[in-house]
């Protein structure tokens, strides 16, 4: 194989993954807190097990809001996801709530005072990426390994497919030829299942999904097409394998494909710039992309506890650029503020719009008439034109 060819693999998890489950019920107090007060604070983590629930964290908003809503709101997003089994039960799950008010010490450093701006919510670097290789501007090994599960378990919610269980994996495996994706070479998906189901017959309920996603004539030889490799899944989700918010940042963001700042997105109010600098990040590369500007972009800000201005901004193109890349970061600070406030004010961000983003991916989504995924919009493509020509 050439150096301009290579194969290039990413993962997906499905939404009643044990971390996916923990990162859906974190969000799904984000939603809860700024649907009742929009200036909430949230840092909300979650692990689960074999019938147990912990939650954990701080929070800053309305005292309406007791352990026993926060009890109640984790147990509607373990039903939504379709978990009532013997091992983890929506219903009969043991909830544990831990959760407590923010320190004063730092809300001191975020919150807008005087003269002051409101500060980030804690240091840190965040990357955003985006590449011509899909329609949505996303890798594309990434986004069929989203697709397929997003597929099979719209279908085992409504009934289609009997069978499947909630906890899932996929993985897929793309040959690049000069630099571009061109056939799957493998794939591999793993699914809970009924107890009755053998090996074979999942291979088969799994097999429409993937020929479904993947471009005409890029299924994989059949040796090379993995389903259940370890041969049964039946026991699956918390009640195998503990669960934790925040463990699938690569799954989140770009399958490996960019590089990662390290912080992770679900739980976090948008204050928090590891969510609400990535997702800016992300929007200002793929309004580079959709310009025209480049065939592949990767932006960093990085930031400081307290403070407000991002502390730099930088862009590479990869050598795909139309323009000097250097050219594009004062343009981009010029169309886009990137404080804190700014990005939550510019992208709409104190909404209950986070739950829906807790699988399947936070990036390569269609913006919502609600203000869901506002930051895969492209309305800066004119602005970066006008400026960069």
């Amino acid at each position: 194989m050439s150096k301009s060819s290579y194969l290039f693999t990413s993962e997906s998890v499905s939404e009643g993954h044990p971390d996916k489950l923990c990162d859906r019920v974190s969000d799904s107090i984000v939603d809860l807190y700024l649907a009742a007060d929009p200036e909430a604070r949230v840092a909300l983590e979650t692990l689960a097990t074999t019938n147990k629930v912990v939650l954990a964290g701080e929070v800053r908003g309305p005292a309406s809001i007791t352990h026993e809503t926060l009890k109640e709101t984790a147990r509607q997003a373990i039903k939504a996801i379709g978990y009532e089994q013997e091992g983890f039960h929506w219903k009969t799950a043991d909830i544990d709530c831990y959760v407590h008010a923010q320190s004063a010490h730092i809300a001191q450093g975020v919150d807008a005072a005087g003269n002051k701006d409101e500060g980030a919510g804690d240091q840190g670097i965040m990357f955003g990426y985006a590449c011509k290789e899909t329609p949505s501007l996303m890798p594309a090994p990434l986004q069929y390994s989203h697709q397929i599960l997003k597929l099979m378990a719209d279908a085992r919610h409504s009934g289609a497919v009997k069978g499947f269980g909630p906890d899932s994996k996929s993985q897929v495996t793309l040959l690049y030829e000069n630099g571009k994706p061109v056939k799957a070479t493998s794939v591999v998906v793993s699914t809970q299942h009924a107890e009755e189901l053998e090996q074979k017959q999942v291979r088969e309920l799994v097999r429409p999904f993937v020929e479904q996603v993947l471009p005409k004539g890029w299924f994989p030889k059949e040796e090379e097409f993995y389903v259940n490799p370890t041969g049964k899944f039946v026991i699956g989700g918390p009640d195998g394998d503990t669960g934790l918010t925040g463990r699938k940042i690569i799954v989140d963001t770009y399958g490996g494909a960019a590089p990662h700042g390290g912080g992770a997105f679900s739980g976090k109010d948008p204050t928090k710039v590891d969510r609400s600098a990535a997702y800016a990040a992300r929007y200002l590369a793929k309004n580079v992309v959709a310009a025209g500007f480049a065939d592949k972009c990767a932006i960093q800000v990085a930031y400081a506890i307290g403070v407000s201005k991002p502390l730099s901004v930088y862009v590479n193109t990869y050598g795909t650029g139309t323009v000097d890349q250097e050219k594009i970061v004062p343009v981009l600070v010029e169309l886009m503020d990137l404080s804190p406030r700014g990005i939550r004010q510019h992208l709409g961000l104190n909404r209950p719009i986070y739950a829906r983003t807790a699988a399947y991916g936070h990036f390569g989504r269609e913006p919502e008439a609600d203000g869901g995924f506002s930051w895969e919009k492209l309305d800066l493509v004119d602005g970066l034109r006008a400026a960069l020509g």
